[in-house]
């Protein structure tokens, strides 16, 4: 069976970091691109930052680049995503999944997680 399952979301400051994490099963882990993506209230999700399998690429939206390392722990099935300097437009809820091409483009990516609430306070 095929999952996914964020954790670690939560309430931070401006400023603030926090790490969030994402379980997933093996078959899946083993072999795509994991991804993080976002969704804002109101807003259409966006792409955050991918990873491809043996960590020889990451890439990552311009809004986030310089702040945000995504990582991933094969060994361990997970994948991470360490958050710095979050400013409060980095509120929303934020999804792993997986993609095996056009990583940037949400619209590629299957087996999504249910999310994890991230909220940046002023």
């Amino acid at each position: 069976q095929v999952q996914l399952v964020e954790s670690g979301g939560g309430l931070v400051q401006a400023g603030g970091s926090l790490r969030i994490s994402c379980a997933a099963s093996e078959r899946l882990f083993r072999n795509d691109v994991l991804g993080w993506l976002r969704q804002a209230p109101g807003k259409e999700r966006e792409f955050v930052a991918y990873v491809d399998a043996f960590e020889r690429a990451t890439v990552y939206s311009n809004s986030v680049k310089g702040r945000f390392t995504i990582s991933r722990d094969n060994a361990k099935n997970t994948l991470y995503l360490q958050m710095d300097n979050l400013k409060p437009d980095d509120t929303a809820v934020y999804f792993c999944a997986a993609c095996s091409v056009s990583c940037m483009d949400p619209t590629f990516y299957g087996y999504w997680g249910q999310g994890t609430q991230v909220t940046v306070s002023t």
